[in-house]
């Protein structure tokens, strides 16, 4: 089953080159997922379709605001560490998500 991940910044424009890179790293090691990026403004609409919501580390001060709107839809809620958001890390993204979905037992 595919996994869902939406990662969300401002515009969507760092975290779009973000999600690219995560993206070509998931098509790299064989595994069915997608990756998105979204304006903050934006994601709360998608909330019943994806497995999990990264924030930009500019975004940490939202992370319970969303976590309580995404708590329904049982939506992990993370922020992305600076220096992998820095470094554009594609494969440390995809492995923070991966990792925390086995915690939440969804994978």
């Amino acid at each position: 089953m595919t996994k869902k991940i939406m990662l969300c910044c401002g515009a969507g424009m760092s975290s779009g080159l973000l999600a690219q890179k995560a993206r070509k790293a998931a098509k790299k090691q064989g595994l069915d997922v997608t990756v998105e990026a979204r304006g903050e403004s934006e994601v709360p609409q998608y909330f019943d379709s994806i497995d999990i919501l990264l924030l930009g580390p500019h975004y940490a001060n939202l992370r319970d605001e969303m976590a309580k709107m995404a708590a329904p839809y049982n939506l992990p809620v993370l922020v992305i560490p600076k220096e992998m958001y820095g470094l554009l890390d594609g494969v440390g993204v995809l492995a923070l998500a991966l990792s925390e979905l086995e915690k939440a037992g969804t994978e």
